[in-house]
């Protein structure tokens, strides 16, 4: 498999001054994802847990209800072809909502097109939790602490400078899981799949946090894996924030320091 990181020839050029060196960059690979030996979509992602990646991304889609109706997950290969660790298939279990044969319901992502109050509806009847009975309260002193925390976690990025991380906090602030991936939908998927085949669905009472901005997907995954809190260091799309008033979702947006927007569920951020 290979790694997290590469090293690459660079010329680096300083004030006229210039020298060939090698650079650390973050690895990106194809993962190709299969449902019962059939083809499901394939991401470029970060090598390194990939079964966490996989169930999440099932879990997130709606392709399973639980973690339980994966049975295996396993990295598979033809018979002329080389093992690379970038073929991933899952067994599901009978009845599983996308096992191999029955309709697929996924919906699409923003670089789809993804648009519309049908889409948002669509995706709060797809989940199993409701975060309106979350009674989850977090102090603003907290949250503006969570970037600092994540930032100082985060290893490959003090290694590249160009990975996405997230970040699942107790709400009062510990760190109880970091993913860092190239894709950020890819660090909420490997960090709700690692909760997922741990049993810790739904994540009642904690806090994600993404290092970039807060897309729709991102709150669609959030939603699903019944996370109350989303935090992001960047902007929120108008179509994260419409998903996060209608299911009653806390969306935190432009996180930087004592600062933030609340742009919905107010009411769970205390002074």
């Amino acid at each position: 498999m290979a790694g997290v990181t590469a090293k690459r020839r660079v010329l680096r050029v300083d004030e006229g001054a210039r020298e060939v060196r090698f650079d650390t960059v973050a690895a990106e690979e194809p993962l190709e994802m299969r449902v019962d030996g059939a083809a499901l979509t394939v991401t470029m992602r970060t090598p390194g847990n990939d079964f966490e990646l996989a169930a999440g991304f099932l879990l997130t889609e709606g392709v399973v209800e639980n973690a339980g109706q994966i049975r295996t997950l396993r990295y598979c290969v033809a018979e002329d072809e080389s093992q690379e660790f970038n073929v991933l298939n899952a067994d599901l279990a009978p009845g599983a909502p996308g096992r191999a044969g029955a309709e697929r319901t996924f919906m699409a992502t923003s670089s789809c097109g993804l648009c519309g109050k049908a889409s948002i509806d669509g995706v709060r009847a797809r989940s199993p939790f409701d975060l309106r009975a979350d009674a989850t309260e977090v102090a603003a002193s907290v949250l503006a602490s969570l970037p600092d925390r994540l930032r100082g976690a985060q290893r490959v990025f003090d290694r590249t400078g160009g990975l996405h991380a997230a970040g699942l906090f107790t709400a009062d602030g510990d760190l109880v899981c970091l993913r860092e991936d190239v894709g950020r939908h890819n660090a909420f998927d490997k960090v709700i799949g690692w909760a997922g085949l741990d049993g810790r669905l739904p994540l009642r009472g904690h806090v994600i946090l993404a290092s970039g901005r807060a897309s729709f997907e991102l709150t669609q995954k959030a939603l699903m894996a019944g996370i109350p809190i989303l935090a992001a260091v960047s902007a929120p799309s108008s179509l994260a924030v419409e998903l996060a008033e209608e299911s009653g979702m806390t969306l935190v947006g432009f996180l930087r320091g004592p600062t933030m927007n609340v742009y919905a569920g107010e009411h769970r951020v205390s002074t």
